[in-house]
């Protein structure tokens, strides 16, 4: 499906005929002769790419003979034919992207490819989309994209994850720019540090990406891509300041641009120092934190300006604490006053390098560091977790029917903490070959068939295929069929935080395997354009089958976390749509996503029994998100409304609790309104959450004896409770006003 838009580009020519050679300059401006910033600009014959700056202007190289490629953020791409003889003032008309989900040219296959051509359905959310809500994280950005949800994981240090249709957020791999640098430690700890300010635009994949992207990429794929260096302007600022007492500041600044070298730095600043207890159970609401991140991207261009050297790094420390009120750092390890106090330092680097060949040759690295001091109540835990990865990939086409890729990767993880389970540094090597082929049978038929096999230094040789089909059934609707085999390799401490909080034992039974899964998916698209509306429908079944599933078991014993491998297989399985309305004869937008979930396992009795089935902790059985916007353009004035309804969610409880087994449907509602000025200046107020909803007030468990110095008390406390604070399923932070703004200069 396509967004409609326009833009006309007038090109003012000057042109200097050097041979073959020719300058044209221009300014690329929409129909109502706005200018379009930022628009990339192709001479397809080099593949030599610019950009043109704040105003729309821009000046290229080309040969007389040229083709031009124009495309930017929100507009459909246009091609122009050059002829150097009859070069006058041009004027190109395009349509504006009618769809609220942004459909320029996506990466799915590691091969740059249109939505619409991809026999992997995706999903691709723009910057603006995801700036529905005030959102100054990532995790809070994907409130309201279908099948995710942000899962808070603890009650006293609001530690959480992204849920992919049910799983948690361990089995779904989250990429920066293509890289693999989210994971293990970063997969509960990382997330939150990447603020909206550098995003540009979200991917995501509901399904497994194992093929491609190797382990951990079973639920599906997150990619987030960060803005190009030439998409930043000489110095920006953003700011987001909340009732709570939360301050988040973000400046970017681009201090080289060249044409050999451009670069830029982000800094990020996140601030709560602001105790608050609305449930009165002495513990507070909200983890107070203090987060500052620093990201720098630059590109290196050879002498010809062609295939620069992408290269990123991220720099992270945070310091967030939650607990009794009165805590204080001098009580981190004590058993006087209760608090968890987690404190991360985080290095990040990333590279990309595209060959000079007439067959793309690519090479991709990255490195990551993640250094965690921890205390929960008087449990020290200590991990350090280093993360490398380098990638090579070649992509040909053949005969215009075949696209055809194929990778060499290695992956080196070293893991080390206090814990028992990790008497020593655990170290593995995962190498992996790939391939696939995106084959074209003809207009209506596509074909991708992939295959994946990698060597873990520890469990051997893991084979991951993969097969898609596309049938565009009609001009407006598509059918997609997915099958693929995913496989993820686990550490326990690293990725489940319910391991460390509270007073429990953590037990293993034996020496976990790694879990694999067969999925299948069935997606349906449609699309309707007219002169007044467009509407756009995707809906897909789901279902994935694991082995040696590992679930941890809160249930068997009161005061232990079992883990082991399942005695027998899981299932996930779900159906979801979304749809999405723009009318044309007013600036009116209107979204609407559901999920029905049935994420269970089945366990074989003891002796060869039957299977007994067990609904997984904190999934939901439903979800309902939908989104409205209105501009009054005469104002500069735009309206957003967000709201995210989650059905039942199975909770962890002890033996006789009194607590409810399963949360009540709940409903968070979020307005937003934003004026926007000149120059790209604007601001915004805005309430999130103004029903007030919060988990119940009991949701920590002996929240006055976190220490269990009570618990075996007879009078009072006759059912052996412990302290617990793994009854979590969302925020105890209620309505919650925020203003914010962004200067551009």
């Amino acid at each position: 499906m396509s967004k409609c838009f326009s833009f006309s580009m007038m090109v003012f020519l000057s042109i200097h005929v050097i041979s073959q050679s020719i300058t044209i300059s221009g300014k690329v401006v929409d129909v109502n002769n706005k200018h379009i910033p930022y628009a990339h600009i192709t001479a397809l014959s080099t593949k030599s790419t610019i950009v043109s700056n704040s105003s729309g202007i821009f000046s290229i190289d080309i040969n007389q003979s040229d083709s031009l490629l124009i495309s930017a953020v929100g507009y459909i791409r246009k091609e122009f034919i050059i002829n150097g003889n009859k070069l006058k003032k041009l004027v190109f008309i395009l349509e504006e992207n009618n769809d609220l989900l942004n459909e320029m040219v996506i990466s799915s296959t590691l091969e740059l490819i249109e939505k619409k051509n991809s026999p992997i359905p995706i999903a691709v959310y723009s910057a603006k989309f995801l700036n529905t809500v005030p959102s100054p994280t990532l995790v809070d950005a994907t409130n309201q994209i279908a099948g995710l949800r942000p899962q808070i994981n603890c009650s006293v240090c609001n530690t959480g994850d992204i849920h992919i249709n049910g799983m948690e957020g361990a089995y779904s791999m989250v990429v920066v720019d293509g890289m693999p640098i989210m994971g293990g430690l970063s997969t509960v700890y990382g997330l939150q540090g990447i603020p909206t300010s550098l995003i540009d635009q979200v991917e995501v994949i509901k399904g497994p990406a194992s093929t491609i992207y190797g382990s951990e990429a079973m639920a599906g794929l997150i990619n987030v891509v960060t803005k190009d260096v030439d998409c930043i302007p000489k110095l920006a600022f953003d700011f987001n300041l909340s009732s709570w007492g939360e301050l988040q500041t973000s400046l970017s600044f681009k201090y080289l641009d060249n044409k050999k070298l451009k670069a830029f730095t982000a800094i990020d600043i996140f601030q709560y120092n602001n105790p608050i207890d609305n449930n009165n159970d002495n513990f507070t609401d909200l983890t107070l934190k203090k987060r500052y991140s620093i990201f720098n991207k630059l590109q290196f261009f050879s002498k010809k300006g062609q295939n620069p050297l992408n290269i990123s790094i991220r720099f992270l420390n945070e310091d967030r604490w939650g607990g009794e009120m009165n805590w204080a750092p001098n009580d981190r390890g004590g058993n006087s006053v209760y608090g968890e106090s987690i404190l991360t330092n985080r290095f990040e680097s990333s590279s990309f390098f595209q060959f000079p060949m007439l067959s793309p040759l690519k090479w991709q690295t990255s490195f990551s560091f993640h250094d965690q001091k921890s205390w929960y109540g008087k449990v020290y835990y200590r991990a350090k977790q280093l993360i490398g990865f380098s990638q090579l990939t070649f992509h040909k086409k053949i005969k215009l029917k075949h696209n055809f890729l194929s990778g060499l990767a290695i992956r080196y993880n070293n893991y080390n903490d206090n814990t028992p389970a990790t008497l020593s540094s655990d170290s593995w090597w995962l190498p992996g070959l790939f391939f696939q082929d995106n084959f074209i049978i003809n207009n209506n038929h596509k074909l991708l068939l992939g295959w994946r096999t990698d060597y873990h230094s520890k469990h051997g040789f893991i084979q991951s295929p993969r097969v898609n089909y596309q049938w565009d059934l009609t001009k407006n609707s598509t059918l997609r069929i997915g099958y693929g085999d995913g496989f993820r390799v686990v550490n326990v401490f690293t990725e489940d935080h319910a391991a460390l909080t509270g007073s429990r034992e953590v037990v293993f039974l034996e020496e976990l395997k790694p879990e694999k899964s067969k999925n299948i998916n069935i997606t349906i698209s449609n699309n309707w354009d007219n002169n007044y509306y467009n509407i756009s429908v995707e809906s897909s079944i789901f279902s994935s089958k694991f082995s040696n599933k590992i679930i941890p078991d809160f249930l068997t014993n009161d005061n232990q976390i079992i883990y082991s491998n399942l005695n027998g297989y899981a299932l996930a399985r779900g159906l979801s749509s979304e749809i999405f309305l723009k009318l044309k004869k007013m600036p009116l937008k209107f979204s609407l996503n559901g999920t029905l979930l049935d994420i269970s396992s089945f366990e074989q009795e003891i002796g060869g029994g039957d299977f007994i089935k067990n609904i997984q902790l904190l999934a939901e059985k439903y979800s309902l998100k939908w989104t409205a916007y209105y501009s009054f353009e005469k104002w500069g004035l735009d309206i957003n409304y967000a709201a995210n309804n989650y059905g039942p969610i199975r909770l962890p409880l002890l033996e006789n609790d009194f607590r409810r087994e399963y949360s009540l449907p709940y409903t968070i509602h979020n307005l937003k309104l934003t004026k926007n000025f000149n120059r790209g200046w604007s601001t915004f107020i805005g309430v999130r959450n103004f029903t007030n909803f919060t988990p119940p007030d009991y949701s920590i468990l002996r929240a006055f004896d976190p220490f269990d110095q009570q618990i075996n008390d007879p009078i009072n406390n006759p059912n052996g409770y412990t302290f617990d604070a793994s009854y979590m399923y969302a925020s105890f932070q209620g309505i919650n006003f925020v203003f914010g703004g962004s200067i551009i200069f």
